[in-house]
């Protein structure tokens, strides 16, 4: 069988060595990111940590592929068409959101708190969903579309502790900066908060990040064991007690699965939807 593939491969071809290919995918991350208006050279340069002449070579080589397209007019760089085809393709395998909407959905209900879907991007964590509960006093502390350095919340506390301890050290040696720009004095918790939510199997964030804004957290795991996304539920710090933390667990963890089975199901086209949890709590 021959599968064609989803951008030419037309283009120059990279200069040789994995330092070239870490260095060309920091600059197609860097144009994902950059606003709708597009990126100049030397921003991406800038980002990628990488020389003018350098970036612009392999730009041209990422454009040959499709991956990157340069405006005739204001010489910004965007994702090219070869991009939006690898994103399609990959969103047929696993969207994220919109395989966790419906148990988002639930935990809001059921809490009564705003419930959230958090996915790791790099050393971030992004803010796919945010769904209100009915409980009046809520916590705006995320929004859909936020992100945040690894680490911070209780779902970037999830994700990162469901990494090995090596690995979760490395990350936030490397976010420590953003980190500490981003909760103060709060940010030297961290390593403790990340080991004791490893043992416990959730993440719990007392308002390091906005005073009396609680969070508890469970990841959401591919096959493999790595971690895929983190459910979240916050709400304000009186309605956090021990006693509800465990419940809202429960309803953490009961959605977590039902995620993780979509995940592992193998891609069927017309395959019929994963059965609905019977779970159901009054609210909070």
């Amino acid at each position: 069988m021959v599968v064609q593939a989803p951008f030419p491969a037309t283009g120059p071809a990279l200069p040789g060595g994995a330092q070239a290919v870490d260095r060309a995918l920091a600059l197609l991350a860097a144009v994902g990111r950059a606003p709708p208006e597009g990126a100049s050279l030397s921003s991406l340069a800038q980002v990628a940590g990488v020389a003018k002449p350098t970036a612009r070579r392999l730009l041209i080589s990422l454009m040959g592929a499709a991956l990157v397209e340069q405006d005739a007019g204001t010489r910004l760089y965007h994702l090219g068409a070869g991009a939006f085809l690898l994103g399609l393709r990959a969103g047929r395998r696993h969207d994220m959101a919109e395989l966790a909407a419906d148990c988002v959905a639930r935990l809001a209900r059921d809490s009564g708190d705003s419930a959230f879907l958090l996915v790791p991007q790099g050393d971030e964590v992004v803010c796919l969903m945010r769904e209100e509960g009915a409980f009046p006093i809520r916590t705006h502390a995320l929004l859909a579309g936020d992100r945040n350095p690894a680490g911070v919340g209780a779902g970037g506390l999830a994700l990162l502790a469901a990494l090995s301890p090596e690995e979760a050290a490395a990350t936030l040696d490397r976010v420590a900066p953003a980190t500490a720009a981003r909760m103060g004095e709060a940010a030297a918790h961290l390593p403790a908060d990340v080991a004791l939510a490893r043992e416990q199997g959730f993440a719990l964030n007392p308002g390091r990040v906005v005073p009396g804004s609680w969070g508890v957290a469970v990841p959401v795991l591919w096959p493999d064991g790595r971690p895929a996304a983190a459910l979240t539920i916050a709400a304000i710090d009186s309605r956090m007690g021990p006693a509800r933390q465990a419940e809202l667990v429960r309803l953490l963890r009961a959605e977590t699965a039902l995620i993780e089975a979509r995940l592992a199901r193998p891609l069927t086209p017309g395959a019929s939807p994963a059965p609905q949890p019977t779970l159901r709590t009054p609210r909070g």
